[in-house]
Formats: C-alpha cells, sequence, structure tokens
C-alpha cells in the first residue's frame, strides 16, 4: 500500500495534465481546408446511426466562406475501404454529401440496413483533391454538429449512438446493486479491517480496489446522464471513470502478483508476518521487478490508447493498437499466475489446502482473462453490440472476481488450515457460519 499511494497520485496528475477528454457527439471544431488536403478529406466523426428518423444537424458561422470553398459534409460506410483510391475516386464514394450553404441544416440520414451500420463523417472542399501549392489563405469555417437516433417513440432527440444505447440504464443498476450490497456487508468488512489478522492487507488492497471500480462506474454513470441530455456530457467525468478504472487495474494486479511471488499464499513462506517479501534478495528483486514492470506497461499502454483513439466512450471497448496490447499483457500475466498456483497446487498434498488455492487461482484468471475472452466472443455480435457485450461483460466478471476472492480472504475455517497464525489474529469467526463453504 505504501508503494501503491504514490503512484496513484503521480498517475492521476499525469493523467489529468497530459489526457485529452472524452467527446461526445454534439461536436465543436474547425473545418481545415489544409486538414482536409492532408488527409484526402477532412476526418469528424464515426456515429451508428438506426432507424428511420436519424437526424444530422450542422450550424455554420461563415456561410459566406464556406460557399466559396465549395464546402459539404460527406457521409461514408465502410470507409476503411476507400483508403488505397485517389483522393477523387474516395471522396466521390461517399453515401451523403450535403453542400455547406446555410448556417443550419437538418440532414435525414437514409435507413439502409436492418442493423445499425457506422456512419463516418468527413468534410472536403474544392481544394482538397488540390496538388499544386495554393497561394490564397484559406480561412477555417467554425462548425457544430450534432448526431441524433430515435429514441423510443421515434423522435431524433438520442445522442446516443447505437453502439452506446443501453449503458446509461447499465450503470445506474449496477450503481444501485453496489450500494445495496455496501449496506448489507459494509459492517461486516469494516470489523474484519479494524481486527487485523493475516489477511489485512490483502484486504485493504482488495477493497481499494472495489472502490475504485465503483468510483469509475458512478463517473461513468454522471458523465451519460449528462451526454443523454446534450450530447457532450461531463469530460471530466469520463476521464476520471477511466483513470479511476486504471488504477483499480494496477491495485488488483500489485496483489495478486505479490501474493503469488511470495505473500501468504505458500506454506512454505512464514505466516507470522502476513504480506512481507521473502527474505530471498532474488525473489524479492523478482517479485518487485515484474509488479512494476507490469504497472508501467500497462499505464503506458493506457494512455497510448487514449492519445490513439478520440471516438471511444468506454475503456472497455479497446479497438486500437494500445488496446489490443493491452488485452495481451492481461493474457501473458494470467499465464504467468496460473503457472505459479500450478507449481504450489502441485506440491502441496492436503487437499483442503489445494482447493483453497484453485479458488484463488479461479479467482485471479477471471480477473485477467474476462477482458480478452470478452473481446473475442463480441467478434461474433454485430457491430454495435460488441462494445456493449465487453463494457457489461467485463464489469460484471470482475465483480464476480472479487466476490470470490472475499469469500476465501474472510472465509476462517479454510485459512485456518492453510495458515498457522492463532485464531485470535484472523480476519473473522466464520468456523461455525454454514455460509462459508468449506
Amino acid at each position: 500500500m505504501k508503494m501503491i499511494f504514490p503512484l496513484t497520485v503521480t498517475m492521476l496528475m499525469f493523467y489529468l495534465c497530459f489526457f485529452p477528454v472524452t467527446f461526445g457527439k454534439t461536436i465543436h471544431g474547425v473545418f481545415s481546408s489544409d486538414a482536409a488536403r492532408k488527409g484526402s478529406g477532412q476526418y469528424i466523426t464515426k456515429f451508428l446511426f438506426h432507424g428511420g428518423n436519424a437526424l444530422m444537424v450542422y450550424r455554420l458561422e461563415d456561410v459566406s466562406t464556406a460557399m466559396k470553398k465549395d464546402a459539404r459534409l460527406l457521409l461514408f460506410q465502410d470507409l476503411e475501404k476507400f483508403d488505397n483510391l485517389s483522393c477523387q475516386h474516395r471522396l466521390s464514394r461517399a453515401r451523403l454529401s450535403m453542400t455547406l450553404s446555410a448556417e443550419e441544416h437538418n440532414q435525414t440520414i437514409p435507413h439502409t440496413a436492418a442493423s445499425p451500420r457506422a456512419w463516418y463523417v468527413l468534410y472536403a472542399d474544392r481544394y482538397t483533391c488540390h496538388q499544386d501549392k495554393i497561394a490564397e489563405d484559406l480561412k477555417d469555417l467554425r462548425f457544430q454538429i450534432m448526431l441524433f437516433n430515435p429514441n423510443a417513440e421515434g423522435d431524433p432527440l438520442d445522442h446516443f449512438s447505437a453502439e452506446e444505447a443501453g449503458l446509461h440504464g447499465f450503470y445506474l443498476i449496477f450503481l444501485v446493486a453496489y450500494v445495496a450490497t455496501a449496506c448489507i456487508y459494509a459492517r461486516l468488512l469494516w470489523r474484519a479491517l479494524h481486527k487485523g489478522g493475516p489477511m489485512h492487507t490483502a484486504l485493504k488492497v482488495l477493497s481499494a480496489a472495489l472502490l475504485l471500480q465503483a468510483g469509475s462506474a458512478l463517473f461513468s454513470y454522471i458523465h451519460l446522464a449528462r451526454y443523454a441530455r446534450d450530447g457532450i456530457g461531463a469530460p471530466f467525468m469520463g476521464t476520471l471513470a477511466e483513470f479511476c478504472n486504471m488504477v483499480s487495474q494496477v491495485h488488483m494486479v500489485f496483489m495478486l502478483l505479490s501474493l503469488c511471488m511470495g505473500w501468504t499464499l505458500s506454506s512454505r513462506k512464514t505466516q507470522s508476518k502476513p504480506l512481507q517479501w521473502d527474505t530471498s534478495p532474488t525473489s524479492t528483486a523478482l517479485a518487485l521487478g515484474s509488479v512494476a514492470i507490469q504497472m508501467c506497461l500497462q499505464g503506458a499502454l493506457l494512455v497510448w490508447e487514449q492519445f490513439e483513439d478520440t471516438d471511444h466512450h468506454s475503456y472497455h471497448a479497446h479497438g486500437s493498437t494500445a488496446g489490443l496490447l493491452l488485452v495481451a499483457l492481461r493474457v501473458v500475466l494470467a499465464l504467468l499466475l496460473t503457472s505459479i498456483l500450478y507449481r504450489i497446487v502441485r506440491a502441496e498434498r492436503s487437499g483442503l489446502k489445494r482447493d483453497y488455492y484453485l479458488s484463488f487461482a479461479k479467482g485471479c484468471l477471471l480477473w485477467f482473462l474476462c477482458h480478452p475472452v470478452l473481446v473475442l466472443l463480441s467478434a461474433a455480435f454485430n457491430e454495435h453490440h460488441r462494445q456493449k457485450v465487453t463494457t457489461i461483460g467485463v464489469i460484471l466478471c470482475q465483480s464476480i472476481s472479487v466476490v470470490v476472492l472475499y469469500r476465501l480472504f474472510l472465509c476462517r475455517s479454510l485459512y485456518w488450515e492453510v495458515s498457522s497464525p492463532s485464531s485470535v489474529t484472523l480476519p473473522l469467526t466464520m468456523s461455525r457460519d454454514r455460509r462459508c463453504p468449506y
């Protein structure tokens, strides 16, 4: 815990100073002819429209300049298929073109498929495919674009893309369930933490991770609640949600790797001083180095992902290169934990202890593998379901993992068989409680 706190503060300051905020689907910015020339069309945003009443509204400040530049908005589907085409051919493949000739214009989006599909919005003008140097000054155009899907009544008032619809309600249900569970078990957990015992530090780290996960859900809900009204939301809250999730992941990695590399679990270690590193310099260096490297890698990949993917609204989406590398890192961690726990279980003769280690392994592997597995499974779903399947699945699986670990750490009867301290130092007195499976 002493190592985690200063690292958390440092990460927070870096995150708030350098991370771009999460942008919503009411978009403010400038149309730039230079940016359009460099990219064969200036990329604005992506949105999954659904239904027959989907709508896009643009507002423009300098209409006269836009008309002189022959400015227009182009809407594409399957934009990546046209990357290898020439500029003129690429722009000609647009499914929909809107000339920017008014201060405000409402454009109904045609319903082209049974399931929602992504539409990409690009800006272009007469200079976009111009190869020679342009002598005149190309003035930028300030704009506002609002994107709407039909709501339950069929009116175009819903700012959420089809891939994000329903997440707002899920976070509300999750928070209500979290508060209800906290009201029931908070007193029991507080007594366990106050009493101390062999798993005291592990319980503190696990509780911190759980509180950060709840904080992440709360900040996400606040962001999405405002986003539902104005399409912008509370970007700072969205950033805090992603930061809390990142620190929660670091807490869990710190605890799980530490337990597997010399803390508490192995019966060959001394149990009189729980959660202390083994006295061997080699094992100490290996454990500390593994935790530090993993934390640095995960933090670096999460930072990289934020700068690479500016369209995401969920920190579980991970559709970018950095996100995929982050998923791969969790697979490596799961394999590392599996190999360590396998050696411990194989050398253990007591069936009760083996059951304890196996239950611990299930909790660990569920935390690390749920994300990679759900990313793979989401590929079988339609595009507008993938983000929701991954986001909801990861939150639920990691919550189940925390419950599994809590039950192990708080269950006196089994831990009595695994560890050697007297019953006075154990977290709880549950040996006669039938709710404890051991």
